[in-house]
């Protein structure tokens, strides 16, 4: 199996080639070590996966079709994993153009790779943020998401839809799956919990949103991956059941597309993922209490339902487990 893997020196990029290797595949990693974090990080994962023989590595932007092409017709790959984006809600409304140039102009070149070189399935990641001011919980893949409330929840819904016309006018076998706030080693450090992690190894205050009155459903990275490389097989087929009067927006009657939510299905409040980091480190944190981010939302949670039908898995990591083993990750890698 030849699986090419944008995104591959990025947290959940990573991770993914680490398992797909293990299986046996060979994998074709994609990346343009972009320095919107810190680039040692990426290049201290790319390490680990050149070192394994059945990866090979191209460093090139997504947005560059012609190479992306070129890539596409020397290895003619199997599947194809779209996990490279900008990401980042709040850094959207400071730069709103990289989220056009990654996940818009990046993506297309993706599609249209995936159209004149075809593949058995393509898989991209898109984001619970899509759901937006929706407030019917738990998140469900055939309730409408029109009401996206950050540049970087509008620039994933918009890949939702490009898939969907891929698959509708190409054939083009797609999967979107709505990550839910995805956590573990080597994560990224503009996410919460490598901010949490720094702040309170350094004594220094930790920024909490809306006073910390915030509700996640934290999903491990192990988990995450489990279930993707489980969907990686099963390509969807159109849906001969789909009715347009009523349509059901997770999948199609024009073409072999869906969406999935890929979420622990277990809603936790921000103050208990900090109280058991503290707990993991042996340090309280210093808290700075402010008011809630535009393009945030207060709740995120997750009906895995489809998941589960699909592959026979439901995430299993809880928070206590997951940040333990996070923990002991952050103090090697940065020998505490």
């Amino acid at each position: 199996m030849k699986v090419v893997v944008t995104g591959a020196a990025g947290f959940i990029g990573y991770h993914l080639s680490e398992k797909l290797l293990a299986s046996g595949a060979e994998v074709i990693g994609i990346d343009n070590l972009v320095d919107y974090y810190d680039v040692n990080l990426k290049e201290a994962r790319l390490a680990r996966l050149e070192a394994q023989k059945d990866f090979r590595f191209h460093r090139i932007d997504l947005a560059d079709t012609a190479k992306v092409m070129a890539i596409f017709k020397e290895e003619r790959p199997d599947y194809v994993v779209n996990l490279a984006a900008q990401p980042g809600v709040r850094y959207s409304l400071e730069n709103p153009p990289a989220y056009i140039h990654a996940n818009i102009d990046g993506f297309l070149s993706i599609l249209e790779a995936c159209r004149a070189y075809p593949v058995k399935h393509l898989v991209f990641a898109s984001t619970s943020s899509v759901y937006g001011a929706t407030k019917a919980l738990p998140f469900r893949e055939d309730r409408g998401t029109q009401h996206p409330v950050s540049l970087y929840a509008a620039t994933k819904k918009a890949n939702e839809m490009m898939a969907h016309t891929y698959a509708h006018l190409f054939g083009v076998p797609c999967t979107g799956l709505r990550f839910f706030t995805v956590y573990g080693p080597w994560g990224r450090p503009d996410m919460a919990l490598m901010i949490f992690a720094k702040a309170i190894i350094e004594g220094t205050p930790i920024p909490l949103f809306n006073g910390g009155d915030m509700q996640r459903d934290f999903t491990y990275v192990s988990d995450i991956i489990e279930g993707l490389t489980r969907l990686l097989p099963l390509a969807p087929s159109t849906n001969t059941e789909w009715d347009p009067v009523a349509a059901d927006p997770s999948s199609s009657g024009l073409g072999p597309y869906r969406i999935v939510n890929i979420g622990r299905g277990k809603t936790e409040p921000l103050m208990k993922y900090l109280a058991v980091l503290e707990k993991c480190f042996g340090k309280e944190a210093v808290i700075e209490n402010l008011p809630m981010q535009d393009g945030d939302v207060p709740i995120t949670s997750a009906d895995t339902s489809s998941l589960e039908k699909l592959t026979g898995f439901s995430p299993v990591v809880d928070i206590e487990e997951g940040l333990s083993i996070f923990a002991d990750w952050y103090k090697e890698y940065y020998n505490i």
